[in-house]
């Protein structure tokens, strides 16, 4: 497999935080989050420990990325389907990647 080719397998694509709850069996803080990517891929989960930064009521709306297709996993009793993108910053806390503008949910990064 090319490098191009193991990119091009993990599918990453647009989505809308709708609904955000606080994961309290979780070890590390974490947030349950719901995310709408679009007609083709529905509404899916997520645990991400991005409480550092990010206030529950300031991520309800947020355009985030997510990897689609990488499998479920149970985290502190819930089902994370999808794994949303960050990266740290100069503390290591989590910096959610989203657009720069509007787009249509579901996109494809590419």
């Amino acid at each position: 497999m090319t490098p191009y080719e193991a990119f091009q397998a993990v599918e990453m694509r647009v989505g809308r935080i709708v609904k955000v709850e606080q994961n309290e069996k979780a070890r590390v803080p974490a947030y349950k989050l719901w995310v709408d990517l679009g007609q083709e891929v529905g509404v899916k989960t997520s645990s991400a420990q991005i409480t550092d930064l990010y206030a529950q009521e300031s991520l309800e709306g947020r355009l985030v990325i997510a990897a689609v297709n990488l499998g479920e996993r149970r985290i502190a009793g819930f089902n994370s389907q999808v794994l949303v993108m960050g990266v740290p910053d100069e503390e290591g806390r989590v910096v959610l990647l989203r657009p720069s503008q509007e787009v249509p949910l579901g996109g494809r990064v590419y």
